[in-house]
């Protein structure tokens, strides 16, 4: 068993992870897109359609939602062109794909690989994105001090967030 103690601090380290937060859906998507242009990317319509019904909804979203909201709008759209679409978002690291609720959430900083955890709220389902680069180091050192080698990282804590413990 590892034992891992993160400890919270009111002031940045050098090793936080400093970015810009997209304010709005529409921002968000404008840097996804320029991210895709300068990466040689192609950003599909379908591709951008989910992604903004990813912004849109502020929290984590499933991929039959996805798929309901799809469908109002084109009336014929099929899993596979869902999966599709989310895998091309998630292999670029446009979103990210919340594991234990089986959900999406659009990414803080698009333009740039990194292992997140996230803090997610179990009574209104909100998803937060702790950018803070010395959690994904120390689970990469205690990995190394196992003689394991990591491929991926999923780190999700549950639990309730401010608003929903002030209500």
């Amino acid at each position: 068993m590892i034992a891992i103690e993160v400890n919270s601090v009111s002031h940045p380290s050098a090793k936080e992870h400093i970015h810009h937060h997209h304010d709005s859906p529409s921002d968000f998507v404008a840097a996804v897109e320029h991210a895709s242009e300068e990466r040689g990317l192609r950003l599909t319509p379908l591709r951008k359609e989910v992604l903004e019904l990813i912004a849109a909804a502020g929290k984590p979203v499933k991929a039959y939602d996805l798929l309901d909201h799809l469908r109002e709008r084109h009336g014929n759209a099929a899993p596979p062109t869902v999966y599709r679409a989310l895998d091309f978002l998630l292999e670029h690291g446009f979103i990210h794909k919340l594991e234990s609720i089986n959900a999406f959430v659009s990414c803080h900083h698009p333009a740039e690989a990194h292992q997140v955890p996230f803090l997610i709220c179990d009574v209104c389902s909100s998803a937060q994105e702790v950018c803070d680069e010395r959690v994904a180091e120390l689970i990469e050192a205690q990995a190394k001090a196992f003689g394991f080698r990591p491929q991926a990282q999923t780190l999700e804590v549950h639990g309730v967030c401010k608003q929903c413990r002030k209500a």
